[in-house]
């Protein structure tokens, strides 16, 4: 009776340890899942070309000649400069557009503001197509194609930025607020002052959702530019790709060469970006 009673917490103790391995093995297989095309990329990027079809997991050779070609075959160092510079000015714009239309939305209350909102909500559904003719008709007459200018202009505000920080400035408290004004603060003060400083998890990782996006922006650079010099990496990443053949080796080496800024961002703000996804989701 003892040994028997004795084993009854072991094995209620047990159950538990069993789940809490079950569920670390799924999540361990699909990291392994998520990480291994971004292996293969790496590794295909140091194969010969001959080894390119190969299955194994370790390159035989390793070799940097796909590098080699996909720098000179592209200018990559112009088309990354060019990706960044879009990035980060689609992204800072939309955040202060975004946090400017917000702001209004959520503490004015005026005739037609409901009204207004749900167009705003409305273009974030338009599809890409439907505006990009219009876009790229106008861009033209003002001669700003193949140029920044051009690939930046159209994608100034996103309705998406301003539905996001919306719904976090509802959720402020207006106790905080309302003390402000009692203190002689204006909006623009409190904006600023109150309001932006405390609402850094929602800000930063709008921030990086956006940044992300406008890296990845490709149909409108194609559409815009017809000199490499003047495009995107992701443009000069389908030029390894034809319907004669496809240069895998440096399409690989061109692929992580686009890659690293996303990676190095990351490595650099690893907890700061963690922290502000998790922040954001506890709103």
């Amino acid at each position: 009776m003892a040994s028997a009673s004795a084993a009854t917490p072991r094995s209620r103790g047990l159950a538990p340890r069993l789940g809490s391995i079950g569920k670390h093995a799924v999540l361990i297989a699909l990291c392994l899942f998520a990480l291994f095309p971004i292996y293969w990329m790496i590794i295909s990027s140091f194969r010969p070309e001959a080894d390119m079809y190969s299955a194994d997991l370790f390159p035989k050779f390793w070799t940097l000649d796909n590098y080699v070609k996909a720098w000179k075959a592209i200018p990559i160092g112009h088309m990354l400069g060019n990706t960044l510079l879009m990035a980060i000015a689609q992204s800072v714009s939309q955040l202060l557009t975004g946090l400017l239309a917000a702001y209004a939305f959520a503490r004015w209350t005026f005739r037609g503001s409901k009204l207004l909102y749900l167009l705003f909500a409305l273009t974030w559904l338009v599809p890409f197509q439907v505006t990009m003719i219009p876009n790229y008709v106008l861009i033209s007459e003002w001669n700003w194609r193949n140029s920044l200018a051009g690939l930046i202009v159209p994608n100034l505000a996103s309705a998406f930025a301003v539905m996001t920080l919306s719904q976090s400035f509802h959720a402020f408290p207006k106790a905080l607020i309302e003390a402000a004004r009692l203190d002689g603060a204006s909006n623009w003060s409190i904006l600023w002052r109150i309001v932006v400083p405390n609402m850094r998890a929602p800000i930063s990782s709008l921030g990086i959702l956006l940044f992300i996006s406008s890296w990845n922006e490709y149909f409108w650079p194609l559409l815009l530019t017809n000199k490499l010099q003047n495009s995107v990496i992701q443009i000069g990443l389908q030029m390894f790709m034809s319907s004669d053949a496809n240069a895998w080796g440096p399409l690989m080496a061109a692929a992580i060469l686009s890659s690293l800024p996303i990676l190095i961002v990351y490595a650099v703000l690893q907890r700061q970006i963690i922290d502000s996804f998790v922040k954001m989701g506890l709103r």
